[in-house]
């Protein structure tokens, strides 16, 4: 432990002898390390040399530089974990009172009472190391802060982002996709990929808890999920297979639920397999909404052993397949209200025309709008697509 660095800045001789001699076990014992000056122009020249002083005890009247322009010069300095103990004249309360208003720690008279010194110097090192913890605390804070900054630019550099995905096939299909983290990162995430020159994977998927931990699982989820799928497996074999991978890893109990699907841009075929995620919904191309069924398989990576299965649909032309995570229809307003799946689909049924982008920005408007002032508790992922021929 480095010793505290004490400036006696006095122009009187005898209280370097008075000091050292008063201080001598905690000098010994490399508590206490005393400098001395003996006005204030020597007192910063010292500081220039010394940059790590402490505490400076200093006399108000002396020749060259007086002790309330060196305090001056001290506060400009704008160092919170250096504290100036003032000395003065019994009596002079005048100028001891200037210095405490000043920013002075505290203040003796002469001539000292070096008992009550010791303590004022203690309360000052107390003080000094509470701001000292302060400032390496909001150091420590920054860095996370940067760090998040930093890893939530690298969670979104992870999912897709350039739209159209698919710009050979724009005109059979319409696909948009958005994440908006509860936290500066999230757990939740949407993925497409081309299996083949007529099929494209789809996955709309959320980890359990937030943060670091969720976003970490996250990352290892959708690479398990998008391995598989891109070796042509169905659905529910890509489930069953990541859910053996995942439950074996998984730490503190973390799970994601998952739909993954598998569509045919040229016939609007879908096959899909839902591992406890939120049922999607269809806006038909005449406006009616309907929601798939709910699912009755386990989240993923949850329990080992558990074979998922398959489920199909059509989208016909016009039809758009809305998937979407727990933050949109648990969404919570002021009242906590939640926004709810009547809600949810009473609004989609208002989107019929839109294209898909304007689908989940509306969406997101409309949650948003309800929610209120209430902070955002979860993240918020839709992905929408369209048939279009």
């Amino acid at each position: 432990m480095n010793p505290v660095k004490i400036l006696s800045v006095d122009d009187e001789m005898d209280l370097e002898l008075l000091l050292t001699q008063y201080f001598r076990r905690q000098i010994r014992k490399g508590e206490y390390e005393f400098f001395f000056a003996h006005n204030g122009l020597e007192a910063l020249t010292l500081m220039l040399k010394e940059k790590d002083i402490n505490i400076i005890l200093s006399d108000i009247n002396m020749p060259e530089m007086d002790g309330l322009t060196l305090l001056t010069k001290i506060n400009e300095m704008q160092n919170p974990a250096m504290k100036c103990i003032m000395v003065s004249a019994y009596g002079d309360m005048g100028n001891i009172r200037s210095a405490m208003n000043n920013g002075a720690f505290d203040f003796a008279t002469k001539p000292i009472d070096l008992d009550d010194l010791s303590i004022t110097i203690e309360k000052a090192i107390e003080q000094i190391n509470y701001i000292k913890m302060s400032q390496q605390e909001h150091v420590q804070l920054e860095s996370l802060k940067t760090d998040l900054a930093v890893a939530a630019e690298i969670q979104q550099a992870i999912l897709p982002r350039i739209f159209p995905p698919f710009p050979e096939n724009d005109h059979e299909l319409d696909l948009a996709a958005k994440m908006t983290p509860a936290k500066d990162v999230g757990g939740d995430f949407y993925d497409f990929f081309r299996i083949d020159e007529d099929h494209i994977g789809i996955v709309m998927a959320d980890v359990s808890g937030k943060g670091i931990p969720a976003a970490i699982f996250m990352a290892v989820s959708r690479t398990l999920i998008r391995t598989i799928g891109l070796q042509g497996f169905t659905p529910g074999e890509c489930l069953t297979k990541s859910n053996d991978l995942l439950s074996k890893e998984s730490v503190d109990c973390m799970f994601v639920t998952v739909f993954y699907a598998i569509y045919n841009v040229k016939t609007g075929e879908m096959e899909y397999s839902n591992g406890g995620h939120n049922s999607p919904v269809i806006i038909k191309a005449d406006g009616h909404v309907e929601m798939l069924p709910t699912s009755t398989s386990c989240m993923v990576g949850a329990v080992p052993g558990i074979t998922y299965s398959n489920e199909k649909l059509t989208l016909g032309v016009g039809d758009t397949l809305v998937m979407y995570t727990d933050g949109v229809n648990e969404a919570m307003n002021e009242a906590n209200e939640e926004y709810g799946d009547d809600r949810m689909m009473a609004f989609l049924a208002t989107q019929k025309g839109q294209d898909c982008q304007a689908i989940i920005d509306n969406q997101m408007a409309d949650v948003k709008a309800f929610a209120g002032n209430a902070p955002q508790s979860d993240d918020i992922t839709l992905l929408t697509l369209t048939r279009k021929a």
